[in-house]
């Protein structure tokens, strides 16, 4: 079965006014800027807090702050962290001793062609090979990984960016990590089926809230 995400075998802004003078038109996008919804996303290694790009990604935010409110997240795991490329977490979640992917809902739009890259300190959402499969599942890029944008493969869609706890997220990248069986859900009929998994954490990294600010 696929893991979620990316483009090796499988498991992310700015307005122009058209007024004068030129100061009068910095200020939607710092209007924008203060306004932009944030998620925080407290983990046992530290916060990490995301600026959403509503204006560019408006259907993967609103799908995103879904899964917050639901409290989706809550006790997920990053379960997939390559140092130089990216962490991905938001679907899978400790069953005793076991990783377990959550049920999540139906792929959404891919909205990959917004036009924001794939750069160091942005979140884009994991998915399969196809362009139109993400649920809940995200990533964090940890390099300028030019290679996810479009249209590779339709461009995997970039939606916020780390505003605050770029360190944490640093720490997250650089857990020592190994093979591990997790419980994956088929993607058509969501039964369990058990795979190994590469770049698995040795020690869990849990999102332990996530929450609208």
């Amino acid at each position: 079965m696929k893991r979620r995400l990316a483009l090796i075998s499988l498991a992310l802004f700015p307005a122009l006014a058209l007024s004068e003078p030129a100061k009068e038109a910095e200020k939607p996008s710092a209007l924008a800027a203060a306004k932009a919804p944030k998620v925080r996303l407290k983990t046992n290694k530290g916060d990490i807090v995301i600026a959403l790009n509503a204006e560019k990604a408006p259907i993967t935010v609103a799908n995103f702050l879904s899964y917050v409110n639901k409290k989706h997240y809550n006790g997920t795991v990053f379960h997939r962290v390559i140092s130089g490329f990216m962490i991905q977490g938001g679907g899978f979640a400790l069953e005793g001793k076991n990783l377990v992917e959550k049920e999540s809902g139906k792929g959404i739009k891919n909205e990959g062609q917004n036009g924001l890259s794939n750069e160091r300190g942005t979140i884009a959402m994991a998915r399969t090979s196809d362009p139109n499969s993400a649920t809940a599942q995200f990533f964090i890029n940890v390099n300028d990984n030019a290679m996810l944008n479009y249209p590779s493969n339709g461009g995997y869609a970039v939606f916020g960016k780390v505003v605050e706890g770029m360190d944490v997220v640093d720490k997250i990248k650089a857990v020592p990590t190994g093979t591990a069986t997790l419980t994956m859900r088929h993607p058509l009929t969501h039964e369990k089926i058990e795979a190994p998994s590469q770049d698995v954490p040795t020690e869990n990294v849990v999102i332990t809230a996530a929450t609208a600010e």
